[in-house]
């Protein structure tokens, strides 16, 4: 079977931006095999209906909205159960790496509600424009504005505490 053109140039996209995709999983989840699980199903989606995206120019808030959606699915299907800690299973397991990360400010962003901390992590860790973020989550350009600006100034907040 001939593979399209489109479909080559979504391969290569996914490979080049992995990274960004697993960090909105994990972002939505909180667990690191359920962001692997929901990258993959996204993948899976994608591939399977690459066919329906007319311009390449939409590929990539194309394939965050499915990406989106995945994670969304997710936390419906296990009705948004809380999961034990990634941090907690690595104290008990025996080889630990060494990770410097920036605590205050992860805990900081895990403490703001998900919409803001969502467009937060999607403008500035996957340096989206806030068009593109509005696209993804299908809100209004002023709404993601909006969110985005409070989220900032919580955080400010919680960073100063």
């Amino acid at each position: 079977m001939k593979r399209s053109k489109m479909y080559d140039v979504l391969e290569a996209y996914i490979l080049k931006n992995k990274e960004s995709h697993y960090r909105l999983a994990y972002s939505y989840v909180k667990n690191k095999d359920e962001a692997l699980d929901i990258v993959q199903e996204s993948i899976f989606k994608a591939l399977s209906s690459v066919d329906s995206l007319a311009n390449a120019e939409y590929l990539k808030t194309w394939f965050y909205r499915i990406l989106v959606n995945t994670s969304l699915d997710v936390l419906r299907k296990k009705g948004k159960l809380s999961y034990v800690e990634d941090i907690a299973l690595e104290l008990n397991s025996e080889a630990k790496e060494d990770v410097y990360e920036d605590f205050d400010l992860q805990n900081a962003m895990d403490k703001l509600p998900h919409n803001y901390r969502l467009i937060i992590s999607l403008r500035y860790f996957d340096d989206l424009k806030l068009e593109e973020i509005a696209a993804i989550l299908d809100e209004n350009l002023n709404t993601v504005k909006t969110r985005l600006y409070t989220g900032l100034k919580k955080l400010r907040i919680e960073m100063e505490d």
